[in-house]
């Protein structure tokens, strides 16, 4: 048996929700994953004045848009994974440093190329943001109250994602693409200020020693490979290289769940799929924003560039799906 680890404090006294450092925390989370998730959907209406600016054609779009995405949903498992173990504050916090640092750079950028690449660094950065923030509430809340600080941080997180196309559009339209990014900056000043003042470190005291490499490894190239294969064949066709990322992509992913079964701490423990609810909600989540974030960028490519709305028109015409997230998010 190895030697007990010094971590410093483990777990600080949580909170009950009506406190004011409850308050405090759970300000922090909500601005956190907001502007993670913001960025997922407000960058949409912005696409075809990004795409004229640098005369980009879809496929550089997609990119802008989805290697944010990729790389998000490619670590999202590790940021949370490294928070239990080197502590949520400060994966929390230096998650905001890469978004924000990453936001900057996406504002500045003097072409596609360089755009596509901050994204992908942007989604780094929200990968450690999203997973922290629940974290934060996780540990930090009281039980008896903890029910009710997920509620408040996932409705103003549903809030915020479906407010992301008119917001864009009022900035496009008001000022300039580059400002949808430079948004970012005080927003995230902000959170950096609370937790620097208000939110004391938590740790898990049972995180494992070690990060399944193997299986961050495997889930990251796999999407990796599908991804680029599905929006790089429409212009390419199959190539040496598109068919190689499918195929090497698809082999990440069926190898994926056999690197679970065989680690002694796993990113994604395949015991939970054994509850049904936990299955069939996933299956759901999955159905639902395949469809939602497919239908979105496309409805907006088609209002823009077809349809010749402005970036404002378009956002206004999404409310009908804001409207409905902000009642069913809660």
């Amino acid at each position: 048996m190895g030697q007990p680890t010094s971590r410093g404090p483990a777990r600080p006294r949580r909170l009950p929700l009506a406190s004011p450092g409850a308050r405090w925390l759970i300000a922090a989370a909500v601005l956190g994953s907001g502007i993670a998730l913001l960025d997922s959907t407000v960058v949409n209406v912005a696409m075809p004045t990004i795409g004229s600016d640098f005369r980009a054609g879809l496929r550089d779009q997609q990119w802008v848009l989805d290697g944010y995405l990729l790389t998000l949903s490619a670590l999202l498992l590790s940021g949370g994974a490294a928070g239990d173990r080197y502590g949520h504050r400060r994966v929390f916090v230096g998650g905001l440093a890469v978004f924000t640092t990453a936001s900057l750079a996406c504002g500045l950028a003097p072409s596609v190329g360089w755009l596509i690449g901050a994204r992908l660094v942007q989604g780094v950065g929200a990968a450690a943001l999203v997973p922290g923030s629940l974290a934060l509430i996780d540990s930090g809340i009281v039980e008896a109250d903890r029910g009710r600080a997920v509620g408040i941080w996932a409705g103003m997180s549903g809030v915020t994602t479906a407010l992301g196309p008119f917001i864009g559009g009022w900035v496009v339209d008001a000022a300039s693409w580059r400002w949808v990014f430079f948004l970012n900056v005080p927003l995230a000043v902000a959170v950096a200020w609370i937790a620097a003042r208000h939110l004391p470190e938590f740790r898990d005291p049972d995180a494992p020693d070690h990060l399944d490499i193997p299986g961050t490894v495997a889930v990251t190239v796999g999407l990796a490979g599908l991804v680029y294969a599905l929006i790089e064949y429409p212009s390419r066709g199959w190539t040496f290289i598109t068919l190689a990322a499918a195929i090497l992509g698809a082999a990440a992913l069926t190898a994926f769940p056999f690197i679970e079964c065989r680690v002694g701490s796993p990113l994604l423990p395949l015991t939970l799929f054994r509850s049904r609810q936990f299955t069939g909600a996933n299956l759901t989540t999955f159905a639902v924003y395949t469809a939602v974030g497919g239908a979105l960028f496309l409805l907006v490519v088609q209002l823009q560039q077809s349809l010749r709305y402005s970036a404002l028109a378009a956002g206004l015409a999404t409310l009908p799906t804001t409207v409905i997230m902000l009642i069913g998010s809660p």
